[in-house]
C-alpha cells in the first residue's frame, strides 16, 4: 500500500470545506432562478392575458385600502410592459366618503397610463405617459379643512393635493370642480384636448372655466403650448388670463414638464381699477387706489408665492419693488417697495379718502362719502378690524417725493408691522419743508373700541418753505417752527379716535422774522398798514421774538394752553380752541402793541367756522363797541375825541422766552419782568357744532 502524503492530505481537507460551500452556492443559485422564473411567469401571464383576470381584485383590494368604492364597468388591463406599470380602465369610478357633496371623487370613460414602479413607493409619482377621455373630477375639503376627498384611508389627515408628473399627454374632455368651505372656493374647469410628446405639447391646450372665491366671481382662461424653440428635454409655454374685481391678470412662463409649477418662474401682469380690490380677495387689505398697472416675476415655493422685479403705477404714482404672500400657517404679506414720486392725491386713501373723489370734487366731498357730516374733512371710514385680524404683515417703503401744491414733503421712509390685528407705523419719517418728522403711529384692533395713538413730532423747520404756498414769502423769512402732536384716543375711525383723544399739541417758534403782506391786518393796526399801502411796501418782515403755538386736548376738546407770539412791536395771544368731533373752531386773536398807535382796533380777531371752511371775523362786536363809543364821543365832544376809541397806549407786556421756547403751559408763562401773564390761560374750548 502507498503511503499518504502530507499533499494529499491537505487536499483532501480543502475538498471537504469547498464542497458545503458549493452545495449553498447551488441552492442560492437554484433559488434565484426560481424565483427569476417565477417572476418572469407571472410577467408573462400578465403580459399574456393583460393582467385582465385582476379587475374583480383589484376592485375588491384597492377599494378596501382606499376605503371608497372602486368599480371598473368596461375593460380592465394591469400589467408590466415590459418594465413600466401600464394600467387601463373602461368607465372607471371612485366613489367620495360620506360627508362629501358629490357622490363620485373620479370617473372616466377611458384611463390609460404607464408609470414608473418605484415612483409609487419612494418620491412623487411619475407617470410617462397618460390617455384621458372623458374624465370628471370631484376634489373638495370638509368644512372644517381637516379632510379631503382625495387622501385615501379612514380618519386619515387631508394632504394638499399634488400632481403626478406626466411626460406624455392626451387628454379630452376632461371636467374639474374643486371646493373648500374653508377659503371658500369654488372652481369649474373644462380642459380642451392635449396632446403632448416627450414632456413638450404638441397642440395648444386650452383651460377654461369660473368660480368663486370668498364670494367673488372669477373667470379664467389658459393655454399651454410648445414652439419650435423648446429646448430638448421639453418645455411648454403657458400662457394664462384671469377676470376678477376689475382686474386682468395675466400669467406667462416656460414649465419644464406638463404639471411642473414648483419652483418654476413665471412673469405676472396685472392692472385694473383698484389694487386693493384684487387683494382684498385673499383677504389681504390695503388702502385704495386709483387705476394701476404692475408687473412682477413670480415664483411658487410650498406655500408662499414670492414676487420679484415689481414695477409699475398706481393713479399718478410709480411703484416697485418685491414682496411674498405666505399661507403657510397664518396668512402673512411682507414687501419692501420704493416709490420716487407719490402724487398727493394717491396718498389720500391711507387716511380713509376715496382718490376718485379727492380728484374730481376735493377732499370735503371724499370726508361725506365715508359717511362723515356736513362741513368735515376728517374721514369716518372705519378701519377693517376683521381682516386686519385674519392675516400678519410687514411692509418698508421709501418715497422720494410727494407731490403737492403747498407743502414740500420728500424723503419718506415707513416701517409698518401687522401682527393679529395690531398695527404700528413705526417709525413713519419725512422732510417738509427742509424740516424732518418722524412719528410712530398705533391702532390696535384687538381692544375694544380700537385703542390709537399719534405721536408726531416736528422737527425745526423753515416757515418760509412750510407755508410758502399759502402767501408767506422764503426769502426774507427765518423764522422757523417745531413740535409735536402727542394724543391717545379710542375708535375705529379717524375721526372717532381725534373725537375721544386726549393729550397735548405744542408748536415753538424761536427768534427770527416772518414776511407777509397779510400781517399787519392781523394785527388791525389800522393806521401803520395804510401808511405802509401808501408807500408800496406791503411785504415788511415781522421780527419774532419767541412764539408758542400749543392745545391742551382733553375729550376731543382743545384749549389753548397757550398761544402766545412775542413780537418786536406786538405780544399776539389767543383763547378758545376746537373740537375734533364736530370740527369746529373758535378762536379769539389778540395783538397788544408794545408802542402807541394812534389808529388801532384794539379787539380781537374771530377765527370761526370749520376745519373745512374756517372763517375770520375781522369786524368783531368789541371792535363795532369801539366804534359806537367813538361816534358818540364825536357827538358829546368833538370829532377828534372820537379818535380817543382807537388809540393803542402800548402797554403790552413782553414775553420771557425761556418757557416760551420749551412749550409750557399758560400756568407756567411769564412777562419779562418775571410776572405771571394774565392774558393767557383762561381760553375754553366750547362745543361748536
Amino acid at each position: 500500500m502507498d503511503a499518504i502524503t502530507p499533499v494529499d492530505a491537505d487536499s483532501a481537507v480543502v475538498s471537504a470545506d469547498v464542497q458545503p460551500q458549493r452545495r449553498v452556492l447551488k441552492i442560492v443559485r437554484n433559488a434565484v432562478l426560481v424565483f427569476i422564473g417565477v417572476i418572469f411567469a407571472i410577467w408573462l401571464v400578465l403580459f399574456i392575458t393583460k393582467g385582465r383576470f385582476l379587475k374583480h381584485p383589484f376592485e375588491s383590494v384597492a377599494g378596501s385600502l382606499a376605503d371608497r368604492k372602486i368599480m371598473v364597468g368596461g375593460d380592465f388591463q394591469l400589467y408590466f410592459a415590459p418594465f413600466r406599470l401600464k394600467f387601463l380602465a373602461e368607465n372607471l369610478e371612485v366613489s367620495n366618503p360620506k360627508w362629501a357633496s358629490a357622490d363620485t371623487l373620479f370617473s372616466a370613460r377611458r384611463l390609460e397610463t404607464r408609470i414608473a414602479p418605484l415612483s409609487l413607493i419612494f418620491g412623487r409619482r411619475h407617470a410617462y405617459w397618460l390617455d384621458l377621455a372623458d374624465g370628471n373630477a370631484n376634489l373638495e375639503w370638509d368644512a372644517q379643512h381637516r379632510r379631503n376627498t382625495w387622501t385615501f384611508g379612514s380618519g386619515g389627515k387631508g394632504k394638499p393635493f399634488e400632481l403626478p408628473r406626466i411626460d406624455r399627454a392626451s387628454i379630452s374632455g376632461m371636467r374639474v370642480r374643486y371646493v373648500d368651505p374653508q377659503m371658500p372656493l369654488l372652481a369649474n374647469l373644462r380642459i380642451d384636448p392635449i396632446v403632448s410628446i416627450d414632456t413638450r405639447i404638441g397642440n395648444a391646450v386650452g383651460v377654461n372655466g369660473d368660480g368663486r372665491f370668498r364670494n367673488t366671481p372669477f373667470r379664467v382662461a389658459a393655454r399651454l403650448l410648445s414652439p419650435d424653440a423648446s429646448v430638448t428635454g421639453g418645455e411648454n409655454k403657458l400662457e394664462l388670463r384671469a377676470w376678477a374685481v376689475n382686474s386682468v391678470i395675466d400669467v406667462t412662463g416656460t414649465l419644464p414638464a406638463l404639471t411642473e409649477f414648483e419652483n418654476v418662474p413665471l412673469n405676472v401682469a396685472a392692472k385694473g381699477r383698484d389694487l386693493s380690490q384684487l387683494v382684498g380677495v385673499i383677504d389681504v387689505t390695503i388702502p385704495q387706489t386709483r387705476r394701476y398697472a404692475l408687473k412682477a416675476q413670480m415664483v411658487k415655493d410650498g406655500q408662499a408665492y414670492r414676487f420679484t422685479g415689481m414695477t409699475g403705477t398706481f393713479g399718478q404714482s410709480d411703484l416697485s419693488g418685491r414682496f411674498t404672500v405666505n399661507n403657510a400657517k397664518r396668512l402673512r404679506l411682507d414687501a419692501a417697495l420704493t416709490t420716487r414720486r407719490l402724487d398727493i392725491i394717491d396718498a389720500a386713501p391711507f387716511i380713509g379718502y376715496n382718490p376718485d373723489i379727492v380728484a374730481s370734487h376735493g377732499a370735503v366731498a371724499a370726508a361725506a362719502a365715508t359717511g362723515a357730516g356736513a362741513q368735515r374733512v376728517m374721514p369716518d371710514a372705519a378701519l377693517p378690524v376683521a381682516s386686519m385680524q385674519r392675516f400678519d404683515a410687514g411692509l418698508d417703503w421709501k418715497i422720494g417725493i410727494v407731490r403737492s401744491k403747498n407743502v414740500p414733503v420728500s424723503d419718506v421712509a415707513m416701517k409698518l408691522s401687522l401682527e393679529r390685528g395690531r398695527l404700528v407705523l413705526s417709525p413713519l419719517t419725512f422732510s417738509m419743508a427742509r424740516g424732518d418728522v418722524s412719528s410712530d403711529l398705533i391702532f390696535d384692533t384687538r381692544q375694544r373700541p380700537s385703542a390709537i395713538s399719534y405721536d408726531i413730532r416736528l422737527g425745526p423747520t423753515p416757515m418760509g418753505r412750510l407755508l410758502a404756498g399759502y402767501g408767506v414769502a422764503d426769502s426774507g423769512t427765518t423764522g422757523s417752527v417745531h413740535g409735536r402732536i402727542k394724543l391717545e384716543g379710542r375708535g375705529d375711525t379717524i375721526h372717532d379716535s381725534l373725537a375721544t383723544s386726549s393729550g397735548r399739541i405744542a408748536f415753538v417758534m424761536p427768534q427770527g422774522t416772518l414776511w407777509t403782506k397779510n400781517a399787519q391786518l392781523a394785527e388791525l393796526d389800522l393806521g401803520t398798514f395804510v401808511y405802509k399801502m401808501f408807500e408800496g411796501k406791503l411785504k415788511k418782515p415781522i421780527e419774532i421774538n419767541c412764539g408758542l403755538l400749543a392745545f391742551t386736548v382733553r375729550g376731543g376738546m382743545a384749549a389753548s394752553d397757550p398761544i402766545l407770539i412775542d413780537t418786536s412791536k406786538n405780544v399776539v395771544t389767543a383763547r378758545g380752541g376746537f373740537n375734533f368731533d364736530t370740527e369746529g373752531v373758535d378762536m379769539a386773536f389778540r395783538a397788544d402793541g408794545k408802542k402807541f398807535s394812534l389808529l388801532s382796533g384794539q379787539s380781537p380777531v374771530r377765527l370761526g367756522g370749520h376745519f373745512a371752511s374756517p372763517s375770520l371775523q375781522v369786524v368783531s362786536p368789541q371792535l363795532l363797541g369801539r366804534v359806537g363809543a367813538g361816534l358818540g364821543l364825536a357827538v358829546v365832544a368833538s370829532p377828534v375825541a372820537g379818535l380817543l376809541a382807537f388809540v393803542d397806549v402800548g402797554d403790552a407786556k413782553s414775553a420771557a422766552c425761556g418757557p416760551v421756547l420749551s412749550g409750557a403751559r399758560a400756568a407756567a408763562q411769564r412777562t419779562t419782568k418775571g410776572k405771571p401773564r394774565t392774558d393767557v390761560g383762561k381760553g375754553q374750548a366750547k362745543k361748536t357744532s
